[in-house]
């Protein structure tokens, strides 16, 4: 999957697709981006605590159990945790708690792959799979990040890259975000094979997009 991807949808689009409350001031603050990069907040819903919402996170996951922030967070974005292999999120120490409590959806309308532009054939936004934390301080502050899941390329992204995100259909979106473990949590597995490619289209990306991609893990 590559490292950034685009929201360009209104927020009156969107809406009708967003989960629970949105956050204060949403709707005078938000706006549509070309390119959604590394460490800018991203918009996402999920479960907090039994209640369903949207929300903002810091796109770079920060795993709870970090002692500093201000030093986690500078090593973890240099190492790019913006992405999780799905095969490996149940084991890896910074993914298998949020893989079991804290699944998550991330609006998009297209990814980007190597100055590649991947979007569904119809333009509708879509849902990314990803993951949340929430860092707390001693002094009773809050750090909520994210990171998205990737999976195996199908036919359509494999000639550019051989990984692409994981993409969550809209009548799996309940179930996906249900805190899950044991077989309920077994039974999401197929969500994160790759997806069918009949309904989706490469499109030429702009050379501003190509010059600014970055590497994948």
């Amino acid at each position: 999957m590559c490292g950034s991807f685009s929201l360009t949808s209104s927020l009156e689009r969107l809406q009708p697709r967003l989960r629970g409350s949105l956050p204060p001031g949403l709707s005078s603050h938000y706006s549509g981006r070309d390119q959604v990069l590394p460490g800018q907040p991203v918009l996402l819903c999920r479960h907090d605590q039994g209640r369903l919402e949207t929300a903002l996170a810091l796109w770079g996951l920060l795993p709870a159990w970090a002692r500093d922030p201000s030093t986690a967070r500078r090593s973890i974005l240099a190492r790019r945790p913006i992405l999780a292999r799905s095969e490996t999120v149940a084991e890896k120490a910074s993914f298998r708690g949020p893989w079991r409590h804290h699944r998550a959806l991330v609006p998009a309308d297209a990814f980007f792959e190597k100055g590649r532009r991947f979007g569904r054939r119809d333009g509708q936004p879509f849902w990314l799979g990803g993951l949340w934390e929430r860092w707390l301080g001693a002094d009773g502050s809050e750090f909520d990040s994210c990171c998205l899941l990737t999976t195996a390329a199908n036919a359509l992204v494999a000639p550019v890259h051989p990984r692409m995100p994981v993409v969550i259909a809209d009548h799996q979106a309940e179930a996906w975000l249900l805190a899950q473990d044991g077989p309920a949590l077994r039974a999401l597995q197929p969500l994160l094979a790759p997806w069918d490619p009949a309904a989706w289209q490469l499109i030429p990306a702009a050379g501003a997009h190509a010059s600014r991609q970055l590497s994948l893990l």
